[in-house]
C-alpha cells in the first residue's frame, strides 16, 4: 500500500502546499474534483482533504503524513507527531474584548460568554486561569458576535490585527502562536519513505529562509568578514589571482541580506552578489 499524504483540498493553503510538494520533487496532477492523486516517481498517494480533518485522519492512520495548521492540531487533540514547521501561515490565538471593555486580565472573564471556533483550546486556557465562563461554540467568523450580543469576548486567530480594529476590539491575552506544520501518525506505512519525504520538504523550507551570498574581500579583513557571515560550519573561502584578495561564499538568512551587504561594503568587500536557493541539505 502506498504512503498517503493528506493536503488541504482548497484555499490559499492548498496552493502553498501544492507548490511546496512539487519543489520537493513530488510530481502529481489532480483531476477535477478528485480526492486522490498518485505521484509519478514514488509510491505515494496525495489525498485532498478538509484542512480541519487532517489531524484526526492522521491520528486514525487514514493518512501517514499531513499538512495543516498547528492550531487545528491543538484544537483536535489528535495524537500525532509534528515532524516539521513549514514557516508559513503564522498567526496567534488570542482572547479579544471590546476596546471600551473594563476587563484587564483573563480572570475578569469569570461568568462571561466567550464565542470561539476553538472551544477545546479555549476551555484549556480558562481552566489554567481558574475561570468559569460559558463557551459559545461556532464554526464561522466570531468577530461580530459581541456586536450581536451573543458574547462578551471572543477567542480567535489574529494575523494583522486589522479585523480587530474594524470591529473595535483589543487583545486581552494571547493563548498561543501557530503555523502550518507537517504531521505524521504513530505508525506510518513506510517509515523510511516518510523520513525521506520529510527531509525533502525540510530542504525546501530551509532554502526559502536563506540566500547564497558571494563577495570579494581583502584577505587582511577576512576574519572580520567571517564575523559578519559565519555560515553554518564556516564560509567557503577561495583564493583570487590577486593574493591580497579572496572570494567568500556563504549562506545567510534572507531577511538579513540587505543589512549584511551594507556591513560588508563598509568593511571593504566588493562584488557582493545574492543568489536565491531553491533547495538544500544541511
Amino acid at each position: 500500500m502506498n504512503l498517503r499524504i493528506g493536503v488541504p483540498s482548497k484555499g490559499r493553503l492548498a496552493d502553498i502546499t501544492g507548490e511546496l510538494l512539487k519543489e520537493a520533487g513530488l510530481s502529481f496532477r489532480r483531476q477535477e474534483r478528485s480526492l486522490f492523486a498518485r505521484c509519478r516517481e514514488m509510491p505515494i498517494d496525495i489525498t485532498f482533504l478538509r484542512t480541519e480533518d487532517i489531524p484526526v485522519l492522521c491520528a486514525e492512520e487514514a493518512i501517514d503524513l499531513g499538512i495543516t495548521g498547528s492550531d487545528l492540531v491543538a484544537e483536535s487533540g489528535a495524537q500525532v507527531a509534528t515532524r516539521l514547521a513549514l514557516g508559513v501561515g503564522n498567526c496567534r490565538l488570542a482572547v479579544c474584548v471590546p476596546e471600551d471593555h473594563g476587563v484587564s486580565r483573563p480572570e475578569d472573564l469569570e461568568g462571561k460568554r466567550i464565542a470561539t471556533s476553538f472551544p477545546h483550546v479555549t476551555r484549556g486556557f480558562l481552566k489554567k486561569h481558574g475561570v468559569d465562563a460559558h463557551v459559545v461554540e461556532l464554526t464561522g467568523s466570531v468577530e461580530i458576535m459581541i456586536a450581536l450580543g451573543v458574547a462578551d469576548a471572543i477567542v480567535d486567530l489574529i494575523e494583522t490585527g486589522s479585523t480587530l480594529a474594524a470591529n473595535r476590539l483589543r487583545i486581552l491575552a494571547d493563548i498561543d502562536s501557530y503555523e502550518t506544520v507537517l504531521i505524521q501518525n504513530r505508525d506510518p506505512r513506510h517509515p523510511e519513505l516518510a523520513d525521506r519525504i520529510v527531509r525533502r520538504i525540510e530542504g525546501v523550507v530551509i532554502a526559502r529562509s536563506y540566500s547564497l551570498l558571494e563577495y570579494n574581500v581583502p584577505r587582511s579583513k577576512l576574519s572580520k568578514a567571517e564575523e559578519i557571515t559565519p555560515g553554518f560550519n564556516s564560509p567557503t573561502v577561495s583564493s583570487l589571482e590577486d593574493p591580497d584578495w579572496c572570494a567568500v561564499r556563504v549562506m545567510v538568512r534572507r531577511g538579513e541580506v540587505i543589512n549584511i551587504m551594507e556591513r560588508l561594503e563598509a568593511l571593504g568587500a566588493s562584488a557582493i552578489l545574492e543568489t536565491q536557493i531553491s533547495n538544500c541539505r544541511l
